[in-house]
């Protein structure tokens, strides 16, 4: 009897690094076998936030993240703080203020001390910073090769604050759409560093705390709809999960979109769309039209937001779930959720 050809393997069947990319194809992931496997839901049942609500207590919110960024080091930052900075900023998105932390290393087998001392000093006084504890942890090594020197994985529990309820299925038709910063800084950097590409010598990453830009927004919460940070999939795929989640058509003004020389020049020399580089230290926020003036001085308050601008609106109507934008030239194109991984490793 002649063996068997083997049947061939779809790219289905096997996990992609797009999968981790925050696009199309980890949201159909979560909605094809994360969710199912754990709750039985499809996904359908309300938004995929960036904090869970604890049941049983209304204003304590939950985040958990994993951090394998490459290098370790990078202008602007490192994976320790990072790791610190987005569990806060993703608390944050929910209206809350960081009370605790935990932190669970794996490290590989070989890795020198002194570049585990330099992340763990910097996680340390990031998380001092932040004024956030770190309340617990955990530690393991594995072989060499298991994994690529140190991942770190954070865990936060925040307190929301009083007036502050936003989530990603509450954006509205007439709001407007907030920026609090330039866009591309975090993603750029870390590429350029890991290719050698030579722009890091003009750009940092962004990586900070947003927190206490949020809570500047408190005595306007009942305008604050919706906020988020453009991490993985940049802007384009903020914008595109909260069109999806709330039902609504949402456009921006691309020159009123802010974008940093070098990240443009990095992003032409790439072949990448500003939209969808990776941020970590701004906030898209949708808000009230009637309040926006008054959200974005809160906003210009805090050195976190010194930056901000209005980029958009949410259309009064228009094809559910879809994002456009106001070209320079006065076209409108649609802004698509990424698909899979364009910058690997970048958080």
């Amino acid at each position: 009897m002649s063996p068997e050809c083997p049947a061939p393997r779809h790219e289905d069947e096997v996990v992609l690094l797009g999968h981790g990319a925050g696009g199309w194809l980890t949201a159909e992931l979560l909605d094809t076998l994360v969710l199912p496997a754990l709750d039985g839901q499809d996904g359908e049942d309300g938004p995929l936030e960036d904090a869970a609500l604890l049941p049983g207590h209304p204003d304590l919110v939950v985040s958990t993240d994993s951090f394998v960024v490459s290098p370790l080091f990078f202008p602007g930052g490192d994976i320790g703080s990072l790791a610190v900075h987005g569990t806060v900023n993703d608390l944050a998105m929910r209206g809350a203020w960081p009370l605790a932390l935990s932190v669970a290393l794996i490290v590989e087998e070989g890795l020198p001390l002194p570049e585990l001392r330099s992340v763990l000093q910097s996680l340390g006084k990031a998380a001092r910073d932040a004024e956030v504890p770190v309340v617990t942890g955990d530690t393991k090594v594995v072989g060499r090769g298991a994994v690529d020197k140190v991942f770190i994985n954070t865990t936060g529990i925040g307190r929301r604050h009083r007036t502050l309820r936003p989530s990603a299925g509450l954006a509205r038709p007439g709001d407007a759409v907030l920026l609090s910063g330039p866009i591309g800084l975090h993603g750029t950097t870390v590429l350029s560093t890991r290719e050698g590409l030579g722009f890091e010598s003009d750009i940092a990453s962004d990586s900070r705390p947003l927190h206490r830009l949020v809570r500047t927004l408190e005595p306007l919460g009942e305008h604050v709809h919706t906020l988020r940070d453009p991490t993985r999939g940049g802007l384009a795929s903020s914008l595109n999960e909260i069109a999806h989640d709330s039902s609504v058509a949402v456009e921006i003004v691309e020159s009123a979109v802010p974008v940093p020389s070098a990240v443009v020049s990095a992003c032409d020399l790439l072949g990448l769309d500003p939209l969808v580089v990776a941020n970590e230290g701004c906030l898209v926020a949708f808000v009230d039209a009637t309040a926006a003036d008054a959200v974005l001085t809160a906003m210009r308050s805090v050195p976190e937001g010194r930056g901000a601008v209005r980029i958009g609106e949410v259309l009064p109507k228009g094809p559910s779930g879809r994002v456009t934008v106001r070209t320079l030239v006065g076209a409108r194109r649609v802004v698509d959720m990424p698909l899979g991984e364009q910058l690997p490793r970048i958080c």
